[in-house]
């Protein structure tokens, strides 16, 4: 079920490949290394859930895989190099929707096509396509405020996916939205995700929720207090597609237990500068 993270095998899983990755930040009162010698692989296609305490770096190593950080230390490799400079490689989705107000849902699915430096015209049929996968295909000339948050998500969730990008990062998505509305989401990203099984997105998850975690991936890497390094992946040996009577299954409440053990037992976080 769990395996080290120093045995995880790179090659085998290389179409991300993280080296003894490290990062640290200057500040005024001195240098905090926020992640340290995380060395793991990503297949092409594979979703991986990441969970850990709160300031243990998650967000931090979606930057890092992003390339809006350089590491400090080690060596981070994306598709044999292929990803460097291709606008719209990443597709991000964020904890908030980040939706412009005064733009309507179609207009804000568009931006990602700004953004890229890229002609507009081209991709309003694939945004429209996109808005109907998401079931909000009757809302692409409303505004923000007349959809609710889950809808909201649904339309950044377009605007990630609107370049067609082979990388998909998500930093907590859903952990604004209540109970029933997360569950749905969660079902609906991985509707989109397996739509067209042969070309499914890598996709890099990061959440609180162990549930969520299992729920999603097909791997759950668990990291440590700051500085965040692995402790251990777990893989998911859960069938696909999944449903919702899955989490009541003995298997998913094993090993969202097992999870669970793993991170109340960790040591607090580091608190001395360099």
């Amino acid at each position: 079920m769990g395996s080290d993270a120093s045995s995880s095998n790179i090659e085998s899983a290389d179409f991300i490949a993280l080296d003894h990755v490290g990062l640290s930040y200057r500040t005024s009162s001195g240098d905090v290394e926020a992640v340290r010698d995380i060395t793991f692989g990503i297949a092409r296609g594979e979703f991986i859930s990441i969970v850990g305490p709160s300031g243990c770096g998650k967000s931090t190593l979606l930057k890092v895989i992003a390339g809006l950080r350089r590491p400090s230390a080690g060596r981070l490799t994306i598709d044999h190099g292929r990803a460097a400079n291709k606008p719209g490689y990443f597709g991000m989705v964020f904890q908030s929707p980040v939706l412009l107000p005064w733009r309507n849902i179609l207009q804000n699915v568009l931006m990602a096509a700004e953004l890229a430096s890229l002609s507009v015209k081209p991709f309003i049929s694939r945004a429209r396509e996109l808005l109907s996968v998401a079931k909000l295909d009757g809302f692409a000339e409303k505004f923000p405020r007349e959809l609710s948050g889950g809808m909201q998500q649904r339309a950044a969730l377009c605007r990630a996916l609107l370049l067609d990008p082979p990388v998909l990062l998500m930093d907590e998505p859903f952990g604004a939205l209540d109970a029933m509305t997360r569950d749905e989401m969660n079902l609906e990203l991985l509707r989109i995700w397996g739509e067209r099984d042969a070309q499914r997105k890598t996709v890099i998850f990061v959440t609180h929720s162990i549930p969520e975690a299992v729920f999603l991936g097909d791997r759950v890497v668990v990291m440590s207090p700051r500085p965040g390094s692995i402790t251990e992946i777990f893989d998911v040996q859960l069938p696909r597609p999944r449903t919702v009577v899955l989490r009541a299954s003995p298997e998913f409440g094993k090993l969202s237990l097992t999870i669970y053990e793993k991170l109340s037992a960790m040591p607090p976080p580091e608190t001395t500068f360099l």
